[in-house]
């Protein structure tokens, strides 16, 4: 993939490209399971390495952190999960955002905590 095909790519390639990488050089899928915990354990490097760049935390010696590739590794996953239980992420996400947008047109213009500065 070129650099021109990376910024463009959408996600139903992004899917595709993930099964056809699974399937040649992971071999095949980690169980569901399995999945649902890499997830777990990707989701908490990403909050490391928040912790250690937007909280308090401080970085230990020679520690790598890499907000954009913890980021990649949760979408990563996500996808292989969408893929082993058929779900096309372009249509999930179009209706995820008419929901939110329906549900909460007015919710956070309402929020006093948001305008609060």
């Amino acid at each position: 993939m070129n650099e021109n095909e990376s910024k463009e790519l959408t996600l139903s390639a992004a899917q595709r490209l993930v099964d056809e990488w699974i399937r040649t050089v992971g071999v095949r899928y980690f169980s569901p399971l399995t999945n649902l915990a890499i997830l777990a354990e990707e989701t908490g490097e990403v909050a490391r390495v928040i912790a250690r760049t937007d909280g308090e935390q401080s970085v230990k010696a020679g520690e790598k952190l890499d907000l954009a590739d913890e980021l990649a590794d949760v979408l990563w996953v996500t996808i292989a999960i969408a893929n082993q239980h058929g779900i096309d992420l372009t249509e999930a996400f179009a209706n995820n955002l008419a929901k939110k947008s329906v549900r909460d047109r007015e919710r956070h213009k309402l929020n006093k905590k948001l305008s609060e500065d």
